[in-house]
């Protein structure tokens, strides 16, 4: 039949089994998912390889990377988003969020800047069809600087924007708490002598007491309005975890204790945690562990959040691990989880009706390697 791909001996990756089968595709969308193996001549035999529906990553600052190659080079945007997606597409991600960041708190950043370039260059990339990920916008809005409501306000209303995240990032709460982590990761990061470090430290407090609590009251009733996804950010306490759950929060971006994530879960709130955090073996802030509330049984979605291909690599030791997670349960917090949280219900898993973004993966030793993706059924890798 025109248009039809069939893809067999498979194991297929399905929201609660692995199933040994085929799957045949049409015009895009999943047709049927058999436990038999096609016979037909146009059947593509995979060969025993795992069939995965394709992965939904919320939140990278992948971009950012392809803009600023090194320090005081800007690259030119239009490049930076085609190779930002050939790299997203080659991990196995078919529907990416790329993180915009309004509001810069660095002393040396570049992000207010690059704003416009990169929203203008990933929406005209889209619109002409050069990307071979389906892009989404994720506004991350950095409550403790002066302009970001002003900003939001100017970005909300982008057709692309489908998902909004508020933090704080000032010294001494929330990812932070340990001051002596702050210094070591802005003073190593932007090279401040002493002075300039304790400048900083007080003018980032002043901003976060002047701003944060007015702007995410205000941010979170302009998402309510036009139905956006919001997510907190760091949530270290149960106090945070309520407060983020009264405002109508659906995500908890990397809660900081085993407590902010133990009660986000509780009061219904899908729990993200990087991938790196899994692969590392921790937290580079000195906070939890993905892989203890992995053990908690109370982590939801996986990010990439700054490498790509952290996102399969995490899933496969999570299925190792001695926890909750098998294969399937771990698939799931890059496929299924993530796009529920974010309100795409027509991706994410290998069900009939839904699109057909799948992988194909092999298995390497400790790893899981991508060896072809397809979105809507055409090959993009």
């Amino acid at each position: 039949m025109l248009n039809e791909q069939i893809y067999t001996n498979a194991r297929i990756v399905a929201a609660d089994e692995i199933i040994p089968g085929s799957v045949c595709v049409r015009g895009g969308l999943i047709q049927d998912v058999g436990h038999e193996r096609c016979n037909l001549p146009q059947a593509v035999d995979l060969q025993g390889d795992y069939l995965m529906p394709g992965l939904v990553e919320l939140h990278t600052d992948n971009l950012e990377k392809y803009m600023n190659p090194r320090p005081g080079v800007d690259w030119p945007s239009a490049s930076a988003v085609l190779a930002h997606d050939a790299q997203i597409v080659s991990a196995g991600i078919t529907t990416v969020f790329d993180a915009l960041s309004i509001g810069d708190i660095s002393p040396k950043g570049d992000r207010m800047r690059q704003l416009p370039a990169m929203l203008q260059a990933i929406a005209q990339a889209r619109e002409n069809e050069h990307t071979r990920a389906d892009h989404r916008l994720h506004l991350r809005c950095e409550l403790s600087h002066e302009k970001t409501l002003p900003v939001f306000k100017e970005l909300v209303d982008h057709a692309l924007v489908q998902l909004v995240s508020v933090m704080d990032h000032s010294p001494g709460q929330r990812q932070f708490v340990k001051l002596e982590k702050y210094r070591e990761y802005y003073q190593g990061k932007y090279h401040m002598s002493d002075e300039e470090m304790e400048s900083f430290i007080v003018r980032q407090l002043e901003n976060a007491q002047r701003y944060s609590d007015k702007y995410r009251r205000d941010i979170v009733a302009i998402c309510r309005e036009r139905g956006l996804s919001v997510a907190s950010h760091d949530d270290a306490t149960i106090e945070h975890a309520k407060e983020s759950a009264d405002f109508g929060m659906s995500i908890a971006e990397f809660p900081t204790t085993t407590e902010a994530a133990n009660f986000s879960h509780q009061l219904g709130m899908k729990v993200l945690m990087g991938a790196p955090n899994i692969v590392r073996g921790g937290s580079h802030s000195g906070n939890v562990a993905a892989s203890t509330l992995a053990q908690e049984g109370v982590l939801d979605i996986l990010s990439s959040d700054y490498y790509p291909a952290s996102l399969l690599q995490a899933a496969k030791r999570l299925a190792d691990a001695p926890n909750h997670y098998d294969l399937p349960a771990a698939i799931a917090t890059i496929s299924r989880a993530p796009a529920q949280a974010a309100g795409l219900v027509d991706r994410g898993e290998i069900r009939i009706g839904l699109r057909a973004d799948l992988v194909r993966v092999r298995e390497h030793g400790r790893d899981l390697l991508v060896d072809r993706v397809w979105s809507r059924g055409q090959r993009v890798f």
